[in-house]
């Protein structure tokens, strides 16, 4: 199975700007909502722990990316502790993703190679998983911090600082300009990328041109 390393994992991200955040018991409309964000443009796609079995999902919808999404990097959120990150690093996770700093994460990752993004809502975290060795730090929630002044405001004191932020983004010009603008190395997105009757209605024609239309807004600002 291809693997992607650290620095294409970490390069893809930044390259896609828009990591779509999703979570869903049913295996084949997870590989729809995937294949429709693969053809809208979007590199890279984080599947949330959210729910029982997530890894029995997550193992099939690893392999449908490698064979049908060949520049996929798929990662895994929501990883709150060491063995559930293990579980997901050997199904082949590109990288993980937590709401919060787990140290016993951290150096678990670094040790496997994975990239890990952390969460943080202050520079004090920010400062202590760059310390630990994570290149590429979560902002959350990123609407309850600050928002885009809030990143703004962090990159002037820490200007190789990477981040990507979570919460309160939005599928419009005028949100993701503003979060392009403040510096961010990337935004993740949830639901509000996947409209519920969208998704009923299986119109993965409506997500692409949504991810399309959300990636020319984020690229377009910066």
């Amino acid at each position: 199975m291809a693997k992607f390393n650290k620095i294409d994992t970490i390069g893809i991200i930044r390259r896609t700007g828009i990591v779509p955040v999703f979570y869903n018991a049913d295996v084949e409309l997870t590989k729809k909502v995937v294949k429709a964000c693969y053809d809208g443009g979007i590199r890279a796609f984080e599947f949330t722990n959210r729910g029982d079995g997530a890894h029995k999902v997550f193992e099939q919808l690893m392999a449908f990316v490698r064979a049908e999404c060949p520049e996929m990097a798929l990662g895994a959120g929501t990883i709150l502790d060491a063995p559930t990150a293990a579980l997901y690093i050997q199904m082949g996770a590109d990288f993980l993703v937590s709401p919060c700093c787990v140290d016993e994460v951290i150096t678990l990752a670094n040790r496997r190679g994975v990239p890990y993004s952390p969460g943080c809502g202050t520079v004090t975290e920010i400062v202590h998983a760059q310390e630990r060795g994570c290149d590429l730090v979560k902002v959350f929630p990123a609407g309850t911090v600050g928002g885009p002044a809030f990143v703004k405001n962090i990159l002037a004191p820490l200007p190789w600082a990477m981040v990507m932020c979570t919460g309160a983004v939005e599928p419009t010009e005028e949100n993701l300009s503003a979060w392009a603008r403040s510096g961010v190395t990337a935004v993740g997105m949830g639901s509000k990328l996947f409209p519920k009757e969208t998704i009923k209605a299986g119109d993965w024609k409506a997500v692409s041109d949504l991810c399309a239309k959300c990636l020319s807004w984020f690229k377009g600002a910066v």
